[in-house]
């Protein structure tokens, strides 16, 4: 049962996903039928740690008060290289059985740790992209709010740490425990969605000449049922020839590819418009709205509907 916690005050870190963590870990809310954790904040260097901020934290406690601990837990902090103390004690809580969180860009020091090759996981959708570079032993998730693989749970960006953080207090301690401390933090107890409907993501531009031209005409008839013959005949090339370099000029197949263009397509015309999801679907390519809310679920984790609900003119105005 997770009852000790410990934050790792790595040199850099964010003060908010640092708050994220004391929040969730930190607080006794056993006056309001919530759970109390024993929870240090622990340094390499015990002292003053310097913040993203440009403020520093004083924390008292060395990494030794982390060792035996049910849950570490690594914030967001300037991406680089960290001290190999901290990676050890990280490696320790793997290999011992512990819950091991990280925050946004924390996804970072579990990967030099080592603990995340061969796992799922993710991190802020503005790093995933990076993530998947230096270290391409992980799959990377763009599109989840955070990922549990064994005991290793990571976050996207920012507030998605309070999601994974009540996971893991879910997980452990059951729904009950999470939602007092839900109710004190004044936040869901748990959220639907994915990191994806927030991203506004640019399309995608081919360094390739012959295929630029294609990808444009693509964008311009997301309606029609594109089948990959008739694109490679727009292009000039075999199916085969067609296929294998669209996916090395973009990283994705040319249906996959299709798929998101559709898939942003509709997110922006539920932003602006207040046309009907039939409408919208049959203009996106999706056909009717039972399939444009199959590729909404699979793809963002929430309806049409909802994401409308959310981030539609009219919810802003």
């Amino acid at each position: 049962m997770l009852k000790t916690a410990a934050l790792l005050a790595i040199p850099g870190v964010a003060p908010f996903e640092f708050g994220v963590v004391c929040e969730v870990f930190g607080v006794d809310r056993r006056d309001t039928g919530g759970p109390s954790f024993q929870f240090d904040i622990v340094t390499a260097d015990p002292g003053p740690v310097p913040t993203s901020m440009g403020v520093d934290l004083f924390v008292q406690k060395g990494l030794e008060h982390a060792a035996g601990a049910d849950l570490i837990a690594v914030p967001a902090h300037a991406i680089r290289d960290v001290d190999e103390r901290y990676l050890e004690v990280i490696r320790d809580a793997v290999d011992r059985g512990a819950w091991v969180l990280s925050v946004c860009s924390g996804a970072f020091t579990l990967a030099q740790a080592g603990v995340l090759d061969g796992r799922r996981a993710t991190t802020h959708w503005m790093h995933t992209d990076r993530l998947s570079r230096m270290y391409p032993n992980i799959e990377v998730d763009p599109d989840v709010l955070f990922v549990e693989d064994g005991r290793i749970v990571t976050s996207a960006g920012t507030a998605a740490g309070v999601d994974a953080a009540l996971h893991i207090v879910r997980r452990e301690l059951g729904a009950g425990a999470t939602n007092a401390i839900a109710r004190r933090m004044v936040v869901p107890p748990q959220r639907q969605g994915g990191q994806s409907q927030y991203i506004q993501s640019a399309v995608v531009e081919s360094s390739t000449d012959s295929l630029a031209p294609v990808m444009e005409w693509m964008l311009e008839h997301l309606d029609q049922d594109l089948t990959i013959d008739q694109l490679a005949r727009k292009a000039l090339m075999s199916t085969r020839t067609f296929a294998r370099r669209f996916r090395a000029d973009t990283g994705t197949t040319p249906a996959a590819w299709l798929n998101r263009q559709r898939l942003l397509r509709a997110q922006q015309l539920l932003e602006q418009t207040d046309n009907g999801l039939e409408s919208i679907a049959q203009e996106t390519g999706f056909g009717t709205a039972a399939v444009m809310r199959h590729h909404f679920l699979k793809v963002l984790q929430t309806t049409p509907t909802a994401y409308r609900r959310t981030f539609g003119a009219r919810a802003v105005g």
